[in-house]
């Protein structure tokens, strides 16, 4: 059963080992042209996503373990300045990688991937995190959601290598649920320009075991997640294949819409296509 309230934290670190174990088995596998193979995020082949993965580690553990920040952004109060820095940040990583070898790449992935996942185990999760969780539109975040923002990166890059080069994938009972649920805090920072009378209910589901169902109510100035109640006046429904895709860039809106069911309100509904819970 999701419980959807903003203030429940989502517990993650424990599976910050699992999808390490997976995605080094994975790795390991592959022949020499799977590492070339072009996956959803854009100019990025199934190498270059590794290489990021392994920079998402190594820039935590430089900035929030040894306080070691080098470039800073040029307008950090701008979401498009923020967004701006990271592409540039993402850019220059992979490009350089691309010096290294896939098993350089795998070994140091094993070794980033334990040290990354001790210092998580650090944070107090109640503490005010060093970044906030900009997609869902926050100002300030505890760390307990800074930390499952990072599980939701690092389990959709390794889905795009699964989904690549038809690994087995995350789609499980295990990862997949805290998955989407991190991703669903951002509903409300999606619907925030979304116009409707107080009490106003959309609900949001994702079809099958492994899926949930969340609701949004509008209250008198915003929108609020709340546990499912009630008569939806709009409705959103798509399977996990489709929500992890669509709302990680890897489709946008209009390729999604063929494999999404909406009914109801279709304006209400359909401002649910546009949550991204990516920030490049």
């Amino acid at each position: 059963m999701n419980e959807p309230s903003n203030t429940l934290p989502i517990d993650v670190l424990p599976l910050f080992p699992v999808l390490d174990e997976k995605l080094l088995a994975l790795l390991r596998s592959l022949a020499p042209a799977d590492w070339q193979q072009p996956t959803l995020a854009r100019l990025w082949t199934v190498k270059d996503v590794a290489a990021h993965l392994l920079d998402g580690s190594l820039r935590t553990l430089a900035m929030l373990r040894d306080g070691h920040f080098a470039e800073a952004p040029d307008d950090p109060a701008s979401y498009e300045g923020l967004l701006r820095y990271l592409n540039q940040l993402n850019a220059d990583w992979v490009r350089a990688a691309r010096r290294l070898s896939p098993a350089q790449l795998i070994d140091l992935l094993a070794q980033a991937g334990t040290e990354y996942n001790a210092f998580l185990a650090t944070l107090d999760p109640w503490a005010p995190a060093t970044f906030a969780v900009a997609w869902a539109g926050e100002a300030e975040s505890p760390n307990w959601f800074h930390i499952a923002r990072d599980y939701t990166e690092k389990w959709h890059h390794q889905q795009q290598i699964h989904a690549a080069v038809g690994g087995p994938g995350l789609l499980t009972p295990q990862l997949f649920p805290p998955f989407i649920e991190t991703l669903m805090r951002g509903l409300p920072h999606a619907y925030r320009q979304v116009a409707a009378a107080p009490g106003t209910v959309v609900q949001v589901s994702i079809a099958g075991p492994i899926g949930g169902c969340w609701q949004l109510v509008r209250e008198d100035e915003r929108w609020r997640l709340q546990v499912p109640q009630g008569r939806p006046a709009a409705e959103v429904t798509l399977g996990p294949d489709t929500a992890w895709r669509l709302f990680t860039k890897g489709l946008s809106p209009e390729q999604a819409r063929p494999q999404v069911q909406l009914a109801g309100n279709l304006r209400l509904a359909e401002a649910a296509l546009r949550l991204v819970a990516v920030m490049a």
